[in-house]
């Protein structure tokens, strides 16, 4: 809890055996990028807020960040403050979901701005409170027939989103 609180390093590698990012880990932080490793299943409330100066958040696996819990806040993703999200070295701007994937967390892509489109998978069964939120580059979004449930806020603040198609089953 608050493990690193106000620290002035600006960048982090998480190591590979670390399985939980714990609530205000890295809280008001002069962070600027942050290496978060597989393991990775659960990040606590308030992980990232402040965090303004990030910019950076690296990945090696989609399928493992979109399995990731973040806690009650908004703040717990560290896209939250805008950062761009690298997959292997990679900017992410065009994201297709993992075929893995059934359930798409709340706040998984929250405050991602550099979002342009995202392709949801029919293996996809809901869609997180807020997942998409304060994406201000998506555009259009296609909700396959497989998804029943989309969370509240969803897409909220999605200001260039044009375009939805929403499946059949969704109730």
């Amino acid at each position: 809890h608050g493990a690193f609180y106000r620290s002035k390093f600006t960048k982090v590698t998480i190591g590979n055996s670390v399985t939980k990012i714990g609530s205000y880990a890295f809280y008001n932080c002069s962070l600027t990028s942050v290496t978060i490793p597989d393991s990775v299943t659960k990040i606590g409330s308030y992980a990232f807020s402040e965090c303004t100066s990030l910019t950076r958040v690296d990945i090696s696996d989609l399928s493992a960040w979109c399995k990731i819990s973040f806690g009650i806040s908004d703040d717990a993703n560290p896209l939250c403050n805008g950062a761009k999200l690298y997959l292997n070295g990679s900017e992410l701007t065009d994201i297709t979901i993992p075929s893995d994937i059934t359930e798409i967390k709340q706040w998984a892509f929250r405050g991602y701005t550099s979002l342009t489109s995202i392709t949801i998978p029919d293996s996809v069964t809901s869609i997180g409170w807020s997942a998409f939120s304060d994406c201000t580059s998506l555009t259009s979004v296609t909700i396959p027939d497989s998804v029943t449930s989309i969370g509240k806020w969803a897409f909220s603040d999605c200001t260039s989103l044009t375009s939805v198609t929403i499946g059949n089953s969704v109730t």
